[in-house]
C-alpha cells in the first residue's frame, strides 16, 4: 500500500477549479462497459480519454495550465517538448487561447501526431534521438526568447487537469475497486490518483508502464528517480529515461502497484480493443488494457484509461494484419 497520509500532492480544490475551467470547452469524457472483459463477477470499465480533442487525455493537462498562465498575464509564446501527444494538446490550447506555439519534437516522431500539432497551427522543431534531448532544446529556446515553457513532466497546473479524469470515474462507477493508469512524465497518474483518492480513499490505482521504458516503475521500487540510457518502445507517450524526484515521491504516496507491459502485451491489448470494443488506442492508450489482461482477475469492479488514440500507421497495419490473419 502506498503511504498516504491524507497531505495529497493534488488538493481536490484545485482539480474542481480545473474541472470548471475544462467545462467551457468539452464534456467530460464516456466510460463504458467492456463487454469482452466483463465476467461473472468481474466488471471492467473503458475510460475513453481517447475521444477528447487532439486524440488524447492531454488536452485537459494543458488548457488548464495555459488558462492560468494567460490569466496571469499574457505570455508571448507557449513552448513545449514532446513526442507528439502533449505537443499537440498545447498547440490546441494555444490556438484556442491565442497564443502562438513552438513544439519541440524528437526527429521521425508518430505522424499521426505530428499532423495534429500541424493542423493546429503550431510551429515545430524536430530536435534530437529521444525526449529527453527535445525537451533540453526546448528550455533552452524558452529561455532565450522569453517565451512559457509548459512542461509536462514538472508544471504545477497540469495535473490538476489530468485530476479531472478522476472526478469523472469516481461519478460515473462508483462502486470501482481498482483504477489501471497509463504512467509516462506521471502528470497523469498524479492527477488522477490525488483525485479519485480524495473521493474514495479505499481505490487501488495500479500504475502501467512500457517494459522498455522502465525508468517509473524502477524508481517506484527503489523509493528513489532512477534513470535509464534508452525508452525504446512503441508506446512513445510512456518513452521516460529521466523520472524528477518530486514525481517519484508523489506516486510513492499514491500508487498502489506499478507494472510493466510488454510490446507485445500493448499490440494485443490494441487488438483487443479494435475487435471486440471497436475502440482505437496508441500504445500507451492500450497500455492499461494490457495490463488488466495480464493480470486476469476474477472479481472486482475495474476502470482501465484509455489515454490516447493516435497510434502510428505501421502499428495500426500491424493490428489489421493480425485481425486479418485470425479471421481467415
Amino acid at each position: 500500500m502506498p503511504s498516504y497520509n491524507g497531505a495529497l500532492p493534488i488538493a481536490l480544490a484545485r482539480v474542481r477549479e480545473a474541472q470548471v475551467v475544462l467545462a467551457r470547452h468539452f464534456a467530460p469524457t464516456r466510460l463504458v462497459r467492456a463487454t469482452s472483459l466483463t465476467k461473472a463477477r468481474c466488471d471492467v470499465h473503458l475510460k475513453l480519454e481517447s475521444e477528447l480533442p487532439t486524440g488524447s487525455f492531454k488536452v485537459r493537462g494543458a488548457v488548464y495550465a495555459l488558462s492560468v498562465e494567460l490569466a496571469r498575464g499574457a505570455p508571448r509564446e507557449v513552448v513545449a517538448a514532446s513526442t507528439g501527444n502533449h505537443g499537440a494538446a498545447v498547440a490546441y490550447a494555444a490556438r484556442l487561447l491565442g497564443i502562438p506555439a513552438t513544439i519541440f519534437l524528437p526527429v521521425a516522431p508518430n505522424p499521426v501526431k505530428l499532423q495534429r500539432i500541424s493542423d493546429a497551427g503550431a510551429r515545430i522543431v524536430e530536435h534530437g534521438v529521444d525526449l529527453a534531448a527535445a525537451i533540453d532544446a526546448a528550455a533552452e529556446y524558452a529561455a532565450r526568447e522569453g517565451a512559457f515553457f509548459l512542461h509536462d513532466a514538472s508544471d504545477e497546473q497540469i495535473p490538476a487537469g489530468t485530476g479531472t479524469i478522476g472526478l469523472e470515474v469516481i461519478a460515473q462507477l462508483p462502486a470501482i475497486d481498482t483504477l489501471y493508469v497509463p504512467m509516462g512524465d506521471t502528470a497523469l497518474i498524479r492527477g488522477v490518483a490525488s483525485a479519485a483518492t480524495a473521493l474514495k480513499p479505499a481505490i487501488r490505482i495500479v500504475g502501467v508502464v512500457a517494459e522498455r521504458a522502465p525508468a517509473y516503475c524502477l524508481s517506484w521500487n527503489k523509493r528513489m528517480p532512477v534513470s535509464t540510457a534508452t525508452a525504446e518502445t512503441i508506446a512513445d507517450g510512456l518513452a521516460v529515461t529521466r523520472p524528477l524526484g518530486a514525481n517519484v515521491a508523489e506516486i510513492c504516496d499514491l500508487v498502489d502497484r506499478v507494472v510493466t507491459v510488454s510490446e507485445e502485451e500493448m499490440l494485443s491489448a490494441i487488438k483487443v480493443l479494435m475487435a471486440h470494443e471497436h475502440v482505437t488506442a496508441e500504445p500507451a492508450g492500450a497500455a492499461a488494457t494490457a495490463a488488466f489482461l495480464r493480470d486476469d482477475p476474477q472479481t472486482g469492479t475495474f476502470a482501465l484509461l484509455v489515454t490516447g488514440a493516435n497510434i502510428a500507421p505501421d502499428v495500426r497495419r500491424a493490428a489489421q494484419a493480425d485481425r486479418q490473419t485470425h479471421r481467415t
